[in-house]
């Protein structure tokens, strides 16, 4: 008999007498699927508030902040400043006017529906254009402000996140009261996180003057993207710096992703060490109740090599029972799961739902098979190197 041959009654063998040790068995599967499930679910996280920032705006859409800047947090701009960008070449024109929206953003305390605790919340100022330039936005409930009113509409996921997010609320920041008139959906995006508002109501409130802190355009196409930004960067009356809004979006949850996948991958990697150990002392004792049948097979001229490729896929299809269980159990437990978290990079909350994705449940596997791998090598170099008369002395 070939040795691939060997290898292949050895491991049926031994999977053959697993139900012998069901016991040992699950508590090594159960380990691994604890540790997948842990590390799919927090890096789920990451990949929920990703897919939220990632699927807002659209390739035509530019941002405009002042140079140097890398949030609308820190950008200031001018009135001035503001209309030399809507004036630019590039921008969309429609109804006689350019297609493009001035705005503030401040941040203001609501608390939490789930906690009570307060949260940053973003309110935004906008223009009448902002809802040509966001095109996805969609009123689902109530209607618009109105322009020159104590006004706002709310996205669906501050409303579902905050306390005081219901049409018809009444809303107070200092000396302003603020009614909700309206609820918006925006495919899902980050301004679904948003109170927006009339900007010209929101300066005054905020003792912010005629200042701006970005402006939000639509362009005549895609491609027209480079011809705006070299008009507006050569400009000798401006300082500012110009990005597409997907790209925009997308640099934001840069952070907050890189340490959710910091922190996933040093959990997953701390439990994996005892998921690791559970294997090991699992598969060596799987090796010392089969010292009889590995006696009798190398007495009857089987190597001590596919006795150890037996021992490494057993501990692999544990492992890798124990991963699809547990990226199963993440998916049907955390998978569009509802939250809200601090983006670091503007201090404000953003509303998201977890997402387990097939990549994340590719990962999980991988990281079971290799936690079965390290769990089997041990006892698999065992198994071949036991003498044969010492296993004979079993019998």
């Amino acid at each position: 008999m070939n040795w691939f041959a060997q290898c292949a009654v050895v491991t049926l063998m031994y999977l053959r007498t697993i139900p012998r040790r069901v016991g040992a068995s699950l508590a090594a599967a159960v380990g691994v699927a604890g540790v997948v499930a842990v590390m799919v679910a927090v890096l789920s996280i990451a990949e929920g508030f990703h897919a939220t920032l990632a699927r807002t705006g659209s390739a035509d859409t530019a941002v405009v902040l002042r140079s140097g800047t890398d949030s609308e947090m820190s950008s200031v701009l001018t009135l001035d400043q503001t209309r030399i960008v809507a004036d630019a070449p590039g921008v969309r024109r429609a109804g006689g006017g350019p297609v493009a929206s001035a705005e503030l953003y401040v941040i203001v305390d609501l608390p939490k529906r789930s906690t009570g605790t307060e949260a940053n919340v973003p309110l935004r100022g906008v223009e009448p254009a902002a809802f040509e330039v966001r095109d996805r936005v969609r009123i689902v409930e109530g209607r618009r402000f109105e322009a020159g009113r104590n006004e706002i509409i709310a996205g669906v996921g501050a409303a579902r996140e905050f306390e005081g997010v219901d049409l018809g609320g009444a809303l107070r920041w200092g000396e302003n009261e603020w009614t909700v008139v309206g609820l918006f959906e925006a495919n899902g995006g980050i301004s679904e996180s948003e109170l927006w508002c009339d900007v010209k109501i929101l300066q005054p409130a905020y003792r912010r003057g005629t200042s701006f802190q970005s402006v939000y355009t639509k362009l005549t196409s895609a491609e027209a993207f480079d011809e705006f930004k070299d008009a507006l960067t050569t400009d000798p009356r401006l300082q500012v710096k110009v990005i597409r809004e997907p790209e925009y979006f997308a640099s934001q949850s840069e952070l907050l992703y890189g340490i959710v996948l910091g922190l996933g991958t040093l959990v997953a990697a701390l439990m994996g060490v005892g998921a690791v150990f559970g294997a090991i002392n699992t598969m060596y004792s799987a090796v010392a109740a089969r010292s009889r049948e590995i006696a009798t097979l190398r007495a009857l001229g089987f190597g001590g090599g596919p006795a150890a490729v037996a021992v490494l896929i057993e501990s692999l299809v544990l492992a890798m029972a124990g991963g699809l269980v547990g990226g199963v159990g993440a998916y049907l437990a955390f998978n569009g799961y509802e939250a809200a978290t601090l983006n670091w990079q503007s201090f404000s909350q953003v509303a998201f739902a977890f997402r387990v994705t097939p990549r994340l449940m590719l990962a999980g596997l991988v990281a079971s098979l290799l936690m079965g791998l390290l769990g089997g090598l041990f006892p698999a170099v065992r198994a071949a190197r036991v003498p044969v008369i010492v296993a004979l002395r079993e019998l």
